[in-house]
Order: C-alpha cells, then sequence, then structure tokens
C-alpha cells in the first residue's frame, strides 16, 4: 500500500518524477548508495521524530547525524526517534522506505539544510526498494517542507596525497 500511495502522490503532484524500484534492497543509506550509484550525502533520510505532542519528518542527507543542541533549540524540546511500528503506523511506510510523500496522515516535513550540498537527491518512495531522484527545492516545495539547521556540521575528509 505505501509504495501505491507514494505512486499516487507523484502521479497527482508531479507526475514527470518516476518512482525507481530497485531488484535489491535500499533499505539503509549505503544499500540506497550503491543501487542508485550516488554517494551516501545525496541519499535524503527521512526520519520520524516526536517532540513533546509533535511528531514530524526531518528529511536530512545521508550521512548527516542530527546535532541534539540544535535540534532543541529549532524544535522547542528534546526529539525523540519514534519505534519501527510508530513510524509506520503514523507515515504508512516502512523504516527504510519512510519518505515525506504518499503519507498516511498529514505531517510536517523539515528538511534541514545539509540537503543544499546537492542539485538533486535521492529519498526513499515508500518501500525498501524504492526511491526517486528530485531536486533538493523541488522535494521541499511538494511537501510543504520547512527548512531547519540541525545536523551536525560536516566533518572534511582528509586530504590524501
Amino acid at each position: 500500500m505505501s509504495l501505491q500511495s507514494v505512486k499516487a502522490f507523484f502521479a497527482e503532484h508531479a507526475p514527470e518524477i518516476e518512482v525507481i524500484e530497485t531488484p535489491t534492497s535500499s533499505a539503509t543509506v549505503t544499500l540506497a548508495a550503491e543501487a542508485h550509484g550516488v554517494e551516501p550525502g545525496q541519499i535524503a533520510k527521512t526520519i520520524c521524530l516526536r517532540v513533546g505532542d509533535r511528531v514530524m519528518l526531518v528529511v536530512a542527507r545521508g550521512d548527516a547525524r542530527i546535532d541534539n543542541r540544535k535540534s532543541r533549540d529549532a524544535f522547542g524540546g528534546k526529539p525523540r526517534m519514534l519505534d519501527a511500528e510508530q513510524v509506520a503506523e503514523i507515515t504508512g511506510h516502512p523504516v527504510g522506505g519512510v519518505c515525506p510523500f504518499g503519507l498516511a496522515s498529514p505531517l510536517p516535513v523539515y528538511c534541514d539544510v545539509s540537503l543544499r550540498a546537492y542539485d538533486h537527491v535521492v529519498p526513499a518512495a515508500g518501500a525498501t526498494n524504492a526511491a526517486v531522484k528530485i531536486g533538493v527545492e523541488r522535494m521541499a516545495a511538494l511537501t510543504g517542507a520547512e527548512w531547519c539547521d540541525i545536523c551536525q556540521d560536516a566533518v572534511p575528509e582528509p586530504a590524501t596525497a
């Protein structure tokens, strides 16, 4: 059902965007990067969080980590990740396929500024073997996302000689 809800979302809102189904799992950032031939940072991971009584989705680059202080400051409380059962119930998507498209119920969506390092990203699409390639700004616009800055600053990789 989840993959179908994402396909229906794109059919209605952005019919030019194709849902890509892979023969292998892309349920983790590493697997998704391998399946789609991109670097891990270009995978747009979607995390379902609760802050007090509010539940929200945060989309961030695949290699980013949430900064506790920044997220408390941005959301007014300490965010907690929901368990897999809660995520599936609230979003309609299984863990590994969670995305901000075709949700079972409306949720606020936040896109972390870390995504802006890329023109296009690859978020999941409602199944552990489905994704879309989408422009970062287009994804934010389609989902009504607000931009936030809650991830740790990227640590540059050491230069090689």
